[in-house]
């Protein structure tokens, strides 16, 4: 199934379209485009792929329009092929019959490894639809551990790597007698506030998100589980298989895949009040790529794991620009 729409973003006029992609057998995922209207052909330097996190879908994270426009609408408007995917379990995606039921029952849903098959399939649609052979992709959270893993495999397909918030060993320990995982979790309003602002110093609280902007992607956000917004209160539904590859993985000093078998150019970019993923874990993950031709690590000031939506967003924005669209910073010109 294929929707086409067109719309006027803040910057400039855009054309959208939504797209349904098949993945693994009976499963779907949901993508989203945004290019300057009229364009019709981009380079492979000029396409860009984001996944989302463990909680919550792309399509609130990159393209929400707060202060008017929204990180996807910004880079469509510089003439970039610009695309968001939801991985299965999230937004319109195909969600498995276990979310449905008590979310302690089933087994986790949505791994890292059926999320970078996702991910691989959209990389083919695109790259079928624009007749190029690589797009540049970028991961937020738990999407740089899709995104990573599925660069291990594919370096031929990716011509550079944007990872926001890298995903590496942790010095979390499952606890002693925790119970098995369900199928997914759920987060409701408040909690989800609480866990932004952990680390956020107590002076800064009251200046970091401007007014509004919460409100804006809690509801854009909580609406895209019809489900979870029925009850009460309302919660998010979320899959639990980033969950359970914590306990298998990360929380247990065992990498998922190893960071030196990524062979693109890669740019890590973290902020400094980051509680979920700290700064000790994109550092390492830096150290690892031992086999990029060129890497950078910006670590931007008074912003948490989710700078994108803060007062900051355009200090993350302009790195990723300037990242991707910058020429070899081997050359002297």
């Amino acid at each position: 199934m294929i929707m086409t729409l067109s719309g006027a973003g803040a910057m400039a006029a855009t054309d959208m379209a939504e797209f349904m992609i098949p993945s693994d057998p009976g499963v779907q995922v949901y993508a989203r485009e945004k290019h300057l209207a009229g364009a019709e052909t981009f380079a492979s330097d000029r396409i860009l792929l984001f996944v989302h996190g463990a909680t919550y879908p792309a399509e609130t994270s990159f393209d929400l329009p707060v202060g008017g426009a929204s990180a996807m609408d910004m880079l469509a408007a510089r003439g970039w092929d610009v695309w968001l995917v939801d991985v299965r379990g999230y937004s319109k995606s195909t969600r498995p019959a276990s979310m449905d039921g008590p979310s302690t029952e089933g087994t986790p849903v949505a791994s890292t490894a059926e999320a970078a098959r996702d991910v691989g399939a959209a990389v083919d649609f695109i790259l079928k639809r624009r007749g190029v052979r690589q797009i540049n992709l970028m991961g937020w959270s738990w999407g740089t551990s899709i995104m990573g893993l599925y660069t291990t495999t594919h370096n031929d397909k990716v011509a550079r790597l944007v990872l926001y918030a890298p995903q590496w060993l942790s010095t979390i320990r499952t606890p002693a007698g925790a119970p098995p995982l369900g199928a997914y979790r759920t987060v409701t309003r408040g909690a989800t506030l609480e866990r932004w602002m952990k680390d956020v110093p107590e002076d800064k609280k009251a200046t970091l998100i401007p007014p509004g902007w919460f409100d804006m992607w809690a509801d854009a956000t909580f609406a895209t589980d019809p489900h979870g917004a029925a009850q009460t209160p309302a919660v998010l539904r979320a899959p639990n298989g980033t969950a359970q590859d914590n306990r298998d993985y990360w929380w247990v000093n065992k990498p998922l895949y190893q960071p030196s078998d990524i062979r693109v150019p890669t740019l890590i970019i973290h902020a400094e009040w980051d509680a979920d993923l700290p700064t000790y874990q994109a550092s390492a993950y830096f150290e690892q790529l031992t086999r990029t031709p060129y890497k950078r690590f910006v670590q931007l000031g008074e912003g948490t794991h989710t700078v994108m939506l803060e007062k900051n967003r355009m200090q993350f924005i302009h790195e990723v620009a300037a990242f991707l669209e910058e020429p070899t910073p081997q050359a002297l010109n």
